[in-house]
Order: structure tokens, then sequence, then C-alpha cells
């Protein structure tokens, strides 16, 4: 007997997913816990496994968006004696059909040809009608060379991060502030127990960890930055949950670091790696990408100099990290050399006045520059 293929449940507020693909075809053999589909959310992407070993009959198609708990397809076992069955029926049913009389009755209407004749004559009338004239040249716009459009329907996690990038823009006071920060000390401890931090923690020591532990320093200095409007009220965390945005093939996510304030470098390095990699291969759990107090995000490993990015409601607060550029600088009343990078804060003026917005990355900035004073607080 057939298995249902069914929508499992992603997530509370999830109610509906769409169908982004079906790894395998109508009618393939798969395996057990073998991935059939790529099945899409408003949050996340996931693949859709086969519950048992047999064929595969597909229900629904690539594109339909599908209820929680429905069934997209089924999988039918590999015992055969049902098929030899029906192969049996089949062979039964031409054996009754050997009486020619349904194929003599099959002559009788040409005995109505005078009928289909009187037809002929109303068939001029809507030959001479210019109708269809005017609609042949419009399928030779697409063909001409180098004007061919692509039709592609969003995914649902695209159409839920363009809504809300929206209504974001359309509800908050978004204001950016820039600044630079010099990542030579950075850079100098990682060249210097890069190779001992990976032996030990099997992870290498990067840039994001240093970022996620200088945003904490400031936000604990700048509270209104780690809070939220709701309502009327302003809510405040006493607690860092940071979502660290991570590009996909299937789009952009944010996966949050809970209670960051307590995880070594170490625990954030491992946490955005194993991110990472589930993001691309679509198994990040929803309640993976709920919530988030600030968000951080890296523009620079794609080459981005500078942006403005909008913040993921309802934080208020979320910073850019950019490419890093040797620069020439002053210090100490000399032009020196320095790996310099743009650092922004797009923050919710409504809760957020300027002046806690440009100290904050002037923290940043300052922990960044001297990450000591990141493990001794001051």
């Amino acid at each position: 007997m057939p298995i249902e293929l069914t929508i499992p449940s992603v997530g509370e507020s999830i109610t509906e997913v769409q169908i982004a693909e079906w790894l395998k075809a109508d009618g393939d053999t798969v395996k057990k816990d073998e991935n059939v589909a790529v099945i899409d959310s408003e949050k996340t992407t996931f693949e859709l496994p086969a519950p048992q070993d047999g064929k595969l009959k597909i229900l629904r198609q690539a594109g339909e968006t599908i209820q929680v708990g429905g069934v997209v397809g089924q999988i039918e076992g590999n015992g055969e004696p049902a098929k030899a069955e029906s192969a049996a029926k089949k062979t039964k049913e031409p054996e009754k059909a050997p009486a020619p009389a349904p194929k003599k009755e099959a002559a009788k209407p040409v005995e109505e040809k005078p009928k289909a004749e009187a037809k002929v004559v109303e068939k001029p009338a809507p030959s001479p009608a210019p109708a269809p004239k005017p609609a042949a040249p419009a399928p030779k716009s697409p063909s001409v060379p180098g004007r061919e459009q692509e039709v592609v329907p969003m995914t649902m996690l695209r159409k839920t991060a363009a809504k809300r990038l929206a209504e974001a823009k359309q509800q908050m006071a978004m204001l950016t502030t820039f600044n630079e920060t010099d990542v030579s000390a950075i850079q100098a401890l990682r060249a210097a127990h890069q190779e001992s931090f990976e032996k030990r923690y099997q992870v290498k020591l990067g840039f994001m960890s240093f970022f996620v532990k200088a945003v904490i320093d400031g936000l604990k200095q700048f509270p209104q930055l780690n809070a939220e409007i709701r309502d009327t009220d302003i809510v405040y965390h006493n607690y860092f949950d940071i979502g660290v945005a991570i590009a996909s093939e299937r789009g952009l996510v944010v996966p949050v670091l809970r209670n960051a304030e307590r995880l070594s470098f170490a625990d954030i390095e491992r946490a955005i790696s194993d991110y990472a990699k589930r993001a691309r291969e679509g198994k990040l759990k929803p309640d993976e990408l709920d919530g988030g107090t600030f968000t951080i995000t890296n523009g620079g490993v794609f080459g981005s100099l500078l942006s403005t990015p909008i913040i993921n409601p309802p934080q208020t607060g979320i910073l850019g990290m950019h490419s890093i550029q040797e620069r020439p600088v002053a210090l100490n009343g000399q032009v020196v050399i320095r790996p310099m990078m743009y650092i922004a804060l797009t923050y919710d003026h409504r809760l957020v006045d300027g002046r806690e917005a440009v100290m904050f990355l002037r923290r940043v900035k300052e922990a960044i520059e001297n990450p000591a004073r990141m493990l001794i607080e001051v």
C-alpha cells in the first residue's frame, strides 16, 4: 500500500509552503530517507525525504503552494502482486472486446454525412473573420535575438523577505551612520593564533567572532540598540541574540546566535560555520531563524566597500561590515598604510538618537582596534 508524502510542520507561524523543485522524477525508484524534493517556506528552505523504499508518484508540481500537512506525493512499495493483478485485468479487457458490434455502430455516423454537409455551409462565415490575423505576429516579438525574457515565480523566502524589507522602510525612521576601523590588531591576533586555534577547535578563527564580541560590548553600553518598539512600549532585552546574515543560493537567511554573550570565540566560529553549511544545503530549521535582538551583515565578503543595510524588524539596529582595503591614514603625525574597513550602523531613529548611534559605532571601532578591552570590559 502506498505511503503518503506529506509536508511536515516547520514552525508555529508557518501554515503553507511551496514546492521549489523535485529532486526525483515521477516513477523514479527512491530509498528511505533519500531526499526527493526541495521545499520553500517563508523562513527557510528544507529537503523532503522519502519515508520508505519504493517508487515515487508525484501528486503536486513544482511551484505549487501547499498547506502544512498536505500530501504532495506517494511512495509505492516494491511489492509486485498488485501490479500483476492489474496487468492481468488489462489483458482480460481486450478479450471482452472481440465483438464487432460496437465497431459497426461506429459506421452509423457515415449516414449522417448530409448533416455534416449542412454544417459545412456555416464554416465559410467564421473563416473570413480578420480576428486570427492580428494575433499571428504576436509570437514573433519574443523570438527576436537578444530580446528574450524569462518569467520565474518568486520563492516564498524571497516574497517574505521582500515584504518584510518593504515594511521596514515604510514603518521605521531608518538612518545610517558610518565610521572606519583599523583591523590590523585582529589580523595580527589571527596570524599569531590561527594554527593553534584551528588545531584545538577544528574551525578557523575568522573576523566575525571579533565583531560579534565588539557589538555585544557596544550593546551593553547602549541598550536602545538591543531593544524593540512594541505598540507604545519599549522592550529592552537583557540578553544578546545576534543574527548573522548568510547568503545562500535560495536567498538571504539570518540564523541567530542565542545568548551570544555566553559564547566563546570558538563557539561563535563553529556556530557560524555550521549555519553557513546548512544554509547552502537548505537544512536550517525555522526556529534557528526566529527572533534576534541585533543583526550583523558582512557585504565585504562579496567586495562591498560601503552600504546602508536595512534593519530586520522588530530590531532597532544592524551593523554592516565591508571590504578591507589598505589605505593611507594619519597615525601619530605620520602617514602610514593600514588595513581599513568601513563600518555602517543603520538604526531606528524612533528609538535611537544620533548621539547613541554614533557612540555605539565608535565603541565597536575601538573594540576592534584594541581587542583586549573586550576581555577586561573597560
